[in-house]
């Protein structure tokens, strides 16, 4: 059981409008059939055609959880990551929740570690990948779900509390591009999903299948930012 914080598929209006197929087989293989140039130059094209603004499609995840566009290709290149990891899992065979249903081990969600920090620390941003931009106050913004570990509100919120020795809890605090806190939500998320294996993984009904939405937004309550 692993989490994976990496987009496994494109929102439905972008892979209808490209005419990929609409199964997630069909269109998170498309590493498959493009060079990386090919794709990125693919993607912008159709966005060079929309209007500012509504440049981006998003899964129904993205708007619950504010994330970004699994089409982006600058500053949080997530269009990147999946060009590189949706064709791997493709051909890793292992089961990927909810689109591929378990019926081996290991079995990937796509997590999103950001929607448990900001339980604790609202939209704040608690790091960053690019030195220059990293500031003290993302540091304050770590230390907010360090604290929430062991908190009722995380065991209400995700069904499980996580014990650290001080040391854990000084790493996590420390690193600014967050890796190693990351991690730790992560597995926090498989986890929960785990737990949830006889009652569909925790997938709600209405999500689609094959856009492979998060799970996470299913149980990550607390702060959110809605997209229009």
């Amino acid at each position: 059981m692993c989490g994976m914080n990496s987009p496994f598929g494109q929102p439905r209006p972008l892979v209808e409008a490209l005419e990929w197929a609409t199964s997630w087989e069909g269109s998170g293989g498309k590493g498959y059939g493009f060079s990386k140039q090919d794709f990125e130059s693919t993607v912008k094209e159709r966005m060079s055609g929309l209007s500012k603004g509504s440049k981006y499609r998003y899964h129904l995840v993205n708007r619950r959880r504010g994330s970004s566009s699994s089409m982006m290709l600058f500053r949080l290149v997530v269009g990147k990551m999946f060009y590189q990891g949706a064709p791997r899992l493709l051909r890793s065979k292992v089961s990927v929740e909810p689109c591929r249903p378990p019926e081996n081990e290991p079995v990937a969600i796509e997590a999103y570690p950001a929607a448990v920090a900001r339980r604790f620390s609202g939209n704040r941003s608690y790091k960053s990948d690019e030195r220059e931009k990293r500031v003290p106050a993302e540091r304050a913004a770590r230390e907010e779900p360090v604290a929430g570990l062991g908190s009722a509100a995380l065991e209400e919120a995700h069904g499980l509390v996580v014990e650290t020795d001080g040391s854990w809890r000084e790493r996590f605090v420390r690193e600014p591009a967050a890796d190693t806190l990351d991690s730790l939500l992560r597995a926090m998320q498989a986890t929960r999903a785990y737990t949830k294996r006889n009652d569909g993984w925790g997938v709600p009904e209405e999500c689609d299948r094959n856009e492979v939405p998060s799970w996470t937004w299913a149980c990550s309550a607390g702060t959110a930012r809605r997209r229009p």
